[in-house]
């Protein structure tokens, strides 16, 4: 059933309620010395709420798409506000140096990558000024996502078939969605041939 307006502004308005709401807030990672005890808004400017990373990014990507479909709506609107507050240059770049820190090879691997590729898919498919702006913003982090699973699907001997983030299908699903969007040729056929594999 499509989304009507009413349900989009449902949607957009739990994901307002939430992406820039840094507590409660769930960090997992190896303390590799004191500038790595800091508060989520210092280590993840740009997805710092909704209590995880992931959580945060989906959001994003959320009302990414409540903007991109209902456009000039009220949650668009509040959506495209939002978007403009996390989606910055100075915002993106920590989050590439929390990303590509030391101890974090396997950092939301492969569920909150997947979901950082849906956004950028999102934002790639909405012809928008705004959007490509947002775009060229998010790049480094995408392309570093992308770099990490095309190096870590050869990898990966077997699918993961539990229902938890680690499942693999999901993340498969948003990745081929991007590969296929960003036109990503060599991300299509790995997926396939991995996908055959398992």
């Amino acid at each position: 059933e499509p989304l009507d307006p009413a349900a989009a502004q449902r949607f957009a308005t739990l994901a307002l309620a939430c992406v820039h709401k840094e507590y409660p807030n769930k960090i997992a990672h190896v303390l590799s010395g004191d500038a790595d005890v800091q508060p989520p808004r210092a280590l993840t400017p740009a997805f710092y709420g909704c209590y995880d990373w992931h959580s945060a990014v989906h959001a994003h990507w959320l009302l990414a798409r409540i903007a991109r479909r209902f456009p000039g709506s009220e949650a668009a609107n509040a959506a495209r506000a939002a978007l403009a507050v996390s989606l910055s240059p100075e915002n993106i770049g920590p989050e590439l140096a929390y990303m590509r820190g030391q101890g974090r090879t396997s950092f939301e691997r492969p569920y909150g990558l997947a979901w950082l590729m849906a956004l950028a898919a999102e934002l790639r498919s909405w012809n928008d000024p705004q959007a490509r702006t947002w775009v060229a913003a998010l790049s480094p982090l995408e392309a570093e996502a992308a770099a990490r699973i095309a190096s870590w699907l050869p990898k990966l001997h077997y699918p993961i078939r539990v229902g938890e983030h680690s499942q693999t299908a999901f993340a498969f699903g948003l990745i081929h969605d991007w590969a296929h969007i960003a036109g990503n040729s060599s991300m299509l056929a790995l997926l396939e041939s991995r996908g055959r594999d398992y």
